[in-house]
């Protein structure tokens, strides 16, 4: 895939950047700090909301430090998430995950208040944001992208970043291909309480059945309840009422919730799972049109924030001239490898299906213990890696066996 282009400067802009939420902006923010010039074009205006999964865990919560931007998320209002749990009805773990960079808390802002927070920082570094732009075309010249039509004009550029999401125009453009294909396996609603107390990230699994809850911001509580996407008919046809009859199998929760009030509607959905050919002559896709997975395990935003630091590094080697594509983006590649066995789990999980007897047993054997239940926690929000948590050795440590 080795693609090499000319590293003068007669374009309009060095990189545009297509999409301005939780990876275009960062991705743009960070190409902008490295003195290159950049253009961020998003249909939507901003604040505006959009369908999310909210919770950015360590992984990401280290990059916003990185970037100097954690003070600001805080400043919001968003509590911290210091712990996760998992109710799996006849057993629970409560766990913190394993740090990264110092960091082990998570925070689950509000879209309209995250994404405006990335936007202002594209800009303060540099870049230029065109809200309210819809982009017609991605233009190509000789098998390279060279820029976009947008709004009735013509911009070039010397890379193009897909930053737009499962939909992406960029992605159908180029023809990215997709492999690691998974289907739509859950349906799932949120919405929004006041005064509904929770403690952490609470997670409840039952057959068929997973929900979860965390706070956000302005004081709300954001609860969330999926069903298997074959049953996804009967769900929608009276989701209220289905909703709260699902919060029933976990009565502390189910009652916490009576006694709150709800301030928003229902907003919901289902995604199915892939993974594009990343980049190619003059395109990088990043955040969701790269690669997206059920929400489940919420790991799209602090994915879309690793896409940003890397494809940004690479990027600025590549457009100095001092790597070719592939060895520019050979780091971003590897992380997204090592990403594949949460990949693989989040499937696992939202098929919704009931653990199979072995991890019931895993389960069972690390309720109560700390290092395990940490270990866990640290696998489902993408601080462990789930082949080293599962591996032989950690399995039969937690079970107390003796690995033969």
């Amino acid at each position: 895939m080795t693609t090499d282009f000319d590293t003068d400067h007669d374009t309009d802009y060095d990189i545009i950047v297509v999409g301005a939420r939780c990876a275009g902006s960062p991705t743009a923010m960070l190409l902008a700090r490295r003195g290159h010039r950049v253009l961020v074009l998003d249909r939507a205006t901003f604040p505006s909301d959009t369908l999310s999964t909210h919770v950015i865990t360590p992984v990401g919560v280290a990059a916003l430090d990185r970037w100097g931007l954690l003070d600001e998320v805080r400043g919001t209002g968003c509590p911290p998430i210091e712990t996760w749990s998992f109710d799996f009805g006849p057993m629970s773990l409560r766990g913190t995950p394993p740090p990264v960079d110092g960091h082990s808390a998570s925070y689950a802002p509000r879209r309209f208040v995250l994404d405006q927070l990335l936007v202002d920082a594209a800009r303060r570094a540099g870049a230029e944001v065109r809200e309210g732009v819809n982009v017609d075309e991605v233009l190509v010249a000789d098998g390279r992208v060279v820029g976009v039509r947008a709004s009735g004009g013509t911009i070039t550029a010397r890379v193009v970043v897909g930053a737009d999401g499962r939909n992406s125009h960029v992605a159908r453009a180029v023809g990215a291909a997709s492999s690691h294909e998974k289907p739509q396996l859950q349906y799932s609603y949120y919405t929004y309480f006041e005064e509904l107390p929770v403690d952490g990230f609470e997670v409840f699994i039952r057959p068929h059945r997973g929900f979860a809850a965390a706070r956000t911001n302005d004081g709300q509580t954001m609860v969330v309840a999926g069903w298997r996407h074959a049953e996804a008919a009967d769900y929608k046809a009276d989701v209220e009422r289905n909703f709260l009859a699902t919060l029933e199998s976990a009565p502390g929760l189910a009652d916490r919730v009576h006694r709150a009030r709800r301030v928003a509607p229902f907003l919901g959905g289902s995604l199915p799972a892939y993974v594009r050919t990343p980049y190619g002559a003059g395109w990088v896709l990043v955040g969701d049109a790269g690669c997206s997975k059920d929400p489940i395990t919420a790991q799209g935003m602090s994915n879309a924030f690793a896409d940003a630091d890397l494809v940004a590094a690479g990027l600025d080697e590549h457009l100095s001239g001092a790597l070719d594509l592939d060895a520019a983006m050979a780091p971003w590649l590897a992380d997204k490898e090592s990403r594949m066995p949460l990949y693989e789990l989040t499937a696992e999980l939202a098929s919704l299906e009931p653990p199979p007897p072995e991890m019931q047993a895993l389960v069972g054997a690390a309720a109560g213990n700390q290092a395990a239940m940490d270990g866990f926690a640290g696998v489902v929000s993408g601080t462990v890696s789930p082949a080293d948590y599962f591996s032989p050795a950690s399995v039969g440590a937690i079970l107390g066996a003796p690995v033969g």
